[in-house]
């Protein structure tokens, strides 16, 4: 599953914003306050709202005066596009979110997912709710059958700040839900702190890194043991990167815990993660993240050039790329040209404010930029140098 598209509306910064045709690997550049965060913290909200509720999602967020855009009255508007194979066809389904609020309260204004039966048409809705109530399509695969064919069930939820897909993707013959609960579930929102991801774990299972990394050294113990070839793979790339690192090991202390341990090659004996440096650390879990046999359709990370050398950016980006290529969608957030003089104008975005509101520039649809970008400059150099408008606070 890919996303293609974005479209927002009286979202904090972002009163309007439409993103088509998104790339496997995109990234987002802008100066700080420029909306970057705000907007990772859509996936975020999806994710939570489907966790817990859209009531909770929005209240850890301040409440709804705090979510909707400044000035801005009625809904707050999401709308999904992605790709989903169907019957043996893949089709583009469209998901819509549209939250309210009632006495404070908020809760699920509507919620459609919609895709086209055939070649022409117009999208036919197989799940439509509004607060709490609503339809869905259960047996939306026989697409030969006329539309009064197709079974509705009328389901009322148990609140009308619970998400459709949440309770409907869990059974089977709801496709659509189904998939689009599965995609968001398995969204991986990074917020790793180094802090968190250095410290002994008792002994656990853990397959995938948390998006904090408290969970690094279970994680990097489940690869030695189960993947060790791919184990083997992101040890020669750490000899690569980090000068000195020639092995990493999850040993099980005496009293039960894993450790992390790494072995400098002009010492006999290894350090444990509490006193290696944080570079180390973060590239460590990069490298583990990006490596994971079972990737996540979603990635988003933020200014991951934090604590490591500039002249890693490129390789490390090089590694988003082939993340991407294997199925994960990769979104960035970042201020280093570094990074960005590995990108192309296809796959950077670029966020300015203007009226107090946030909207994003395609780097490719900027006539100026794109010419010089296939003229050769980097786009780390043309951002540097002003030409990416309104995108560096100091031009």
């Amino acid at each position: 599953m890919k996303i293609e598209s974005i479209k927002l509306k009286n979202y904090k910064a972002f009163k309007t914003l439409e993103i088509n045709d998104l790339p496997k690997l995109v990234i987002f550049i802008g100066a700080n306050g420029s909306g970057k965060s705000t907007l990772f913290d859509v996936f975020g909200f999806l994710s939570d709202a489907l966790k817990n509720n859209i009531k909770s999602a929005i209240f850890n967020r301040g409440g709804f005066g705090e979510v909707i855009s400044r000035g801005c009255s009625g809904n707050i508007e999401f709308e999904i596009q992605f790709r989903l194979n169907i019957a043996g066809i893949e089709r583009l389904v469209t998901y819509i979110l549209h939250v309210g609020v009632n006495k404070n309260i908020p809760y699920v204004a509507r919620e459609i997912l919609r895709y086209k039966r055939g070649r022409y048409g117009l999208p036919f809705h197989f799940l439509d709710f509004s607060n709490g109530e609503g339809y869905a399509i259960s047996n939306e695969e026989d697409f030969n059958k006329p539309d009064e064919a197709l079974e509705r069930e009328n389901q009322k939820l148990g609140s009308p700040d619970i998400l459709a897909i949440k309770g409907l993707g869990q059974f089977e013959k709801f496709k659509a839900a189904s998939a689009f609960r599965n995609f968001i579930e398995n969204w991986h929102i990074s917020n790793f702190h180094i802090a968190d991801a250095r410290p002994s774990r008792e002994v656990a299972y853990s397959e995938h890194l948390s998006p904090t990394g408290d969970d690094l050294p279970l994680v990097a113990q489940f690869m030695m043991q189960h993947h060790p070839d791919i184990f083997q793979s992101i040890l020669r790339k750490m000899e690569k990167r980090v000068p000195g690192v020639s092995k990493v090991d999850a040993d099980i202390t005496q009293d039960g815990r894993v450790v992390l341990k790494f072995q400098d090659s002009g010492f006999k004996d290894p350090f444990i993660a509490r006193y290696v440096s944080d570079g180390t650390i973060k590239m460590f879990a990069y490298l583990i993240l990006l490596h994971d046999p079972n990737p996540h359709p979603l990635l988003c990370i933020e200014e991951p050039e934090n604590q490591l050398y500039p002249s890693l950016m490129q390789p490390l980006l090089e590694e988003f790329r082939a993340y991407a290529e294997k199925g994960g969608q990769v979104f960035i957030t970042t201020h280093s040209p570094d990074l960005l003089n590995g990108a192309s104008s296809e796959e950077v975005y670029w966020l300015i404010k203007k009226e107090g509101y946030s909207q994003a520039i395609r780097a490719s649809e900027d006539n100026l930029v794109n010419s010089l970008y296939l003229e050769g400059d980097q786009l780390g150099y043309l951002w540097k140098e002003g030409y990416f408008k309104g995108a560096n606070p100091n031009k």
